[in-house]
């Protein structure tokens, strides 16, 4: 009993490797993997050779997949090519087998201690991050000494060498249980170095450890597939496409089995060593195979798996939660949305004008629950954005985490503040029939139509974050305050002549063009993160002179 506990140990501390190793580098190299990814799909074979270098890095085609089938689901590369990367990321997850295969138990112990050094010294750091990566390697190569040295005592155990003659050697039945395997550990490299490593001490017989690797294989696509189930059908497009071309190449590889055993051990010394180069020979045949038909496979599943017309829904769009597992591609996708939200404010505001000057109750009333919209969008952005690790986020990604925060309270308040000016115009001017003065009514204008530019200068700041642009957006702020009291007055003046629509409607036109102030406020209030960032904001706007003579008081 002492002996299988340890196997299990061993076998669980392999998987935990994996995903600690494969959990570092996406939070040390998102951004820079979704670079790489994105500009190497122009040509199939650097499609490939993309795939086998992120893949390398990240320990996972699986997670390799979730991140590429996003971008095929967000309309940035097309299905043919992230067919492509797959094939290649298939090929990079078969390399670092290889890699992983070799003796390499000196190793280990220097990974966790150079690892553990780094972390601890530096957590929060570029370097603490790298420490988190070298951990999880040194975790692997310690997990397959441990899964060698448990299976010893095991094997020499008379029950077990009965109950593996017993077995039947069914390649079948061998691609089911690696299959099944995969999925349950989340990861076919360790099921691919489990597999190779029982092979290896004599537990499994050879051909049941190539069995294994097939199914690993088949396992790593369902799994996919299982994890994309409930996203949009062209993020799904990529998954199963993927997993029709594991189930093709298993369905060739079957009949060949026998055949490619007899040349392993012919060519290659251990049979440790035969199942990791078989799981290399697979994968590189499956690129090689299908490479030429990423396109019709790609026009076939757009075919069949045509996405439904969109309804015209203002629901969160863009918050992928496949995403999240990527704090750089989660940060993009809560960034969208917080421009969705913004859209939704804007229609807002011009249809407020429509309203002031049709007095169109049923537009209105559409308006104000769009502010439903508004806040639900809020809601579902704050919530997405706390799913995401703080600590997995480098310095400029927690900025830009805080910035989209900061974003979406302006866009709601924004959205409360049109909300309660359109009841105010439809109990205070449109239920009494009252209209606005020619002149009040060109000053709303004007101060709308400033605001609606103001807003569109904002949104544009928010996405680039130019300095420049956020200069001229808070200089803003000084010009819409100068003319909201210049308005003011002009109103005044206009009830000591009695102008009888200006008497009837002042106090809403005050109250309105003290509300567009405000929300010309929220409005530029975008703009003092990236000046506060570029160092071009003054402490205080109290000319130093004017402070001397308060303190004097």
């Amino acid at each position: 009993m002492q002996h299988l506990l340890n196997l299990l140990a061993a076998i669980a501390l392999l998987v935990w490797g994996t995903h600690i190793v494969r959990t570092g580098v996406l939070r040390l190299f998102g951004a820079n993997l979704r670079q790489v990814l994105r500009q190497s799909v122009s040509n199939r074979l650097y499609a490939v050779l993309a795939g086998i270098g992120v893949t390398s890095v990240v320990q996972s085609s699986t997670a390799t997949c979730l991140i590429v089938a996003s971008f095929v689901g967000s309309g940035l590369i097309s299905t043919a090519s992230a067919l492509a990367v797959m094939l290649g990321a298939d090929m990079g997850t078969s390399l670092m087998a290889v890699v992983f295969s070799f003796d390499l138990s000196w190793l280990s112990p220097l990974l966790i201690f150079v690892g553990v050094v780094m972390f601890i010294s530096q957590e929060k750091s570029t370097s603490g991050r790298l420490g988190r990566v070298l951990i999880g390697l040194g975790v692997i190569t310690l997990a397959l000494q441990l899964i060698v040295g448990a299976t010893k005592p095991l094997t020499a155990s008379p029950a077990v060498q009965t109950l593996l003659k017993a077995l039947p050697n069914e390649i079948l039945l061998d691609i089911i249980v690696g299959a099944v395997l995969a999925v349950l550990s989340y990861s076919s490299l360790a099921i691919v170095l489990l597999s190779a490593a029982l092979a290896g001490s004599g537990i499994l017989p050879a051909t049941v450890g190539l069995g294994l690797v097939l199914g690993a294989n088949l396992g790593s696509g369902i799994l996919a597939v299982i994890t994309t189930s409930q996203a949009n059908i062209a993020t799904r497009r990529l998954p199963l496409g993927n997993l029709l071309f594991k189930i093709t190449g298993c369905m060739i590889a079957i009949p060949l089995l026998p055949a490619a055993h007899v040349l392993l051990q012919e060519y290659i010394g251990t049979v440790h060593q035969q199942v990791v180069v078989f799981h290399l020979v697979f994968n590189t045949a499956l690129a090689l195979l299908f490479i030429s038909f990423t396109a019709p496979v790609a026009s076939l599943l757009e075919r069949f798996m045509k996405a439904p017309a969109a309804p015209p829904s203002s629901r969160p769009r863009h918050l992928d939660p496949l995403a999240l597992g990527t704090p750089s591609l989660a940060i993009s996708c809560a960034t969208r949305e917080a421009l969705h939200q913004a859209d939704v404010v804007e229609t807002m505001l011009r249809g407020l004008l429509t309203v002031i000057k049709t007095n169109d109750l049923a537009l209105a009333e559409q308006l104000r629950k769009l502010d439903d919209t508004v806040d639900e969008l809020y809601s579902a952005i704050k919530f997405y954005l706390t799913q995401i690790s703080r600590e997995a986020l480098s310095e400029k990604e927690g900025r830009r985490w805080a910035d989209i925060v900061s974003f979406t309270i302006n866009m709601e308040q924004i959205g409360d503040i049109v909300e309660r000016l359109i009841l105010d115009v439809e109990d205070k001017a449109i239920r009494k029939n009252r209209k606005f003065s020619e002149a009040g009514m060109g000053e709303i204008s004007h101060l709308h139509e400033r605001l609606l530019a103001n807003l569109r200068l904002g949104m544009s700041v928010f996405l680039d974050g130019h300095v420049r642009d956020a200069r001229k957006l808070l200089e803003e702020k000084a010009h819409f305050r100068d003319l909201e009291r210049e308005y003011a007055n002009s109103h005044i003046t206009r009830l000591q002549d009695h102008t009888a629509q200006s008497i009837e409607t002042s106090a809403l036109h005050l109250d309105m063009i003290s509300d567009l102030k405000r929300i010309n406020g929220n409005i530029c209030s975008i703009a003092y993160p990236i000046l506060d960032a570029a160092g071009v904001l003054a402490q205080t706007r109290i000319r130093p002179s004017q402070m001397m003579g308060l303190d004097g008081n």
